[in-house]
């Protein structure tokens, strides 16, 4: 055989590969708004930068008829290339050869992916479209999923790992994304769940569609496992791109910086007024955000989960930060057991990847009740403060009005560590708000008053006018200032430009012991 013929064989092999399962399945993945893996790919990635490896692999089952089921690259497409001119690794699952199904050949590309990306350090994306477990190679193929957990864990937080999930992932197919620091979910198209909704049925009896069971709406609001929701596949990969634009490519490399045009110096002339006078009137914190960092631009991060929390990331000057912050607007920016979950992993992801975190702070408690203390906020509130606390990060802190309690320990405070502590002139910082510390210091002198709610009144005021402003923990040292809510912007930045080469370390241990 002549190497031109050779060259031929070539060709004609990795056009073959290319067609995954045939025309036939990539039809009728196209007929559910689905793409292709290779599709997905070349969305994902800069034009014609994409190398693929091991597009040669099949697998290697003889049982149940399998030998007659093989197809070059198996179940997923692996390989590297450029997002925004960066280097990146992805994976891509191909339902159309066996359903996407996850053989021991797929468990070692995807492994091979991961191993690379976290070697040359670089992030990893998973597209997920998969039926699972392959069950005609039974426990080979459970060891597949093992060795994917296994990296997903060691290589958390040295380099970004992001899954998306484009389809169904059942069962253990979970798990990965589970542990990864980003899922992206597609509306319609993507579902997520343990055990399907014929399972759910048997075992207890209750009816629910695939979409109501494990869709993106239902992880992004109920659950609070999907970070970000798309409405097709087009936009979840510029939401991708958008996303790594403000990651650093791996644990020993700093943010990256963007010339945004926005002035460090800006003032905003009308800041000082979005806080109403009214104590228990509610704002909007994004308004707050998008006055005071790069041209407005935020990526909120668990947009439709624990709305009393507000997480994402945005630029001070070009600079990539991560953003914590009370949204007044639910439930008075109280926390709660989800949001202290969502803040708290967020905390530790900006600190695995040097991203300073600035945190807005208009909080009145801990949310109280009984749904709350018996589904364990101690606990969850815990994850919060440890967070903050371990964090090592620069952590500059804003209070804008409320800060009472272990809530105001919990937001970034100088006890936790936290670096530049600031509070505008609206700040109320105390163990409790007024009304509830008049009811247990002065509840005898009220009792015995001869107009009670009157006397209420006036110690209500006395104590507000005494504690409830930020000046007497100014000075005590625990705030560094009291500013003008309108140099807000240029206050942090000097402040982040100060912190830039901070060092800062934790005792010698193998790991802490997160209160999960």
């Amino acid at each position: 055989m002549s190497i031109e013929d050779k060259l031929q064989q070539l060709a004609e092999m990795r056009e073959k590969a290319c067609q995954g399962g045939g025309a036939k399945r990539i039809e009728s993945q196209h007929a559910k708004s689905k793409l292709c893996a290779r599709e997905r790919i070349g969305l994902l990635f800069d034009q014609d930068t994409f190398e693929e490896i091991d597009s040669f692999v099949m697998h290697r089952t003889t049982d149940f008829g399998m030998d007659k089921e093989r197809f070059l690259g198996d179940s997923v497409v692996i390989g590297y290339g450029k997002i925004n001119g960066r280097l990146a690794f992805a994976y891509s699952q191909d339902f159309t050869v066996i359903g996407g199904t996850l053989s021991l050949v797929a468990s070692e590309k995807i492994c091979k992916a991961m191993d690379l990306a976290a070697r040359n350090g670089a992030p990893c994306i998973g597209l997920l479209d998969s039926g699972g477990a392959r069950i005609q190679e039974g426990v080979d193929s459970l060891r597949g999923y093992g060795e994917i957990f296994t990296r997903n864990t060691l290589y958390s937080g040295v380099v970004p790992q992001i899954s998306v999930v484009l389809g169904p992932a059942a069962g253990g197919a979970t798990y990965s994304p589970a542990i990864t620091d980003f899922i992206f979910m597609v509306k319609g198209t993507a579902q997520m769940y343990i055990t399907g909704p014929d399972v759910v049925k048997t075992v207890s009896g209750e009816e629910v569609t695939h979409e109501d069971l494990g869709g993106a709406m239902v992880h992004a609001r109920v659950s609070g496992n999907c970070h970000f929701v798309a409405e097709n596949e087009e936009e979840v990969f510029q939401m991708i791109r958008r996303l790594l634009t403000f990651l650093p490519q791996n644990n020993m490399e700093e943010t990256p910086l963007v010339a945004t045009g926005d002035d460090p110096n800006r003032r905003d002339p009308d800041l000082h007024q979005v806080v109403p006078v009214e104590p228990n009137k509610a704002y909007n914190m994004h308004e707050v955000i998008a006055r005071v960092f790069d041209n407005g631009d935020f990526m909120e991060v668990h947009q439709h989960w624990a709305n009393n929390l507000i997480v994402g990331f945005a630029r001070l000057n070009g600079q990539s930060v991560g953003i914590v912050a009370q949204q007044p607007a639910y439930l008075a920016g109280s926390i709660d057991i989800n949001a202290s979950d969502k803040g708290a992993r967020f905390v530790r992801f900006c600190d695995c990847f040097n991203i300073p975190v600035i945190t807005f702070v208009d909080v009145p408690g801990y949310m109280p009740g009984t749904d709350q203390e018996f589904g364990g906020i101690i606990r969850h509130g815990a994850k919060f403060l440890y967070a903050y606390a371990e964090a090592s990060v620069p952590k500059i802190s804003i209070i804008t009005r409320k800060a009472y309690g272990g809530a105001y320990v919990v937001m970034s405070s100088k006890s936790l560590r936290g670096d530049i502590n600031y509070a505008w002139p609206t700040a109320e910082i105390a163990v409790m708000g007024p009304d509830g510390a008049v009811n247990i210091i002065f509840r005898g002198e009220i009792a015995k008053a001869e107009k009670p709610d009157e006397r209420k009144k006036e110690l209500v005021q006395d104590y507000r006018d005494k504690f409830a402003n930020p000046y007497v923990a100014a000075a005590r040292g625990y705030l560094d200032d009291v500013i003008d809510p309108r140099d807000t912007r240029p206050k942090l930045i000097k402040a982040l430009e100060m912190l830039r080469n901070k060092v800062d370390h934790l005792p010698p241990k193998k790991h802490g012991n997160i209160p999960l």
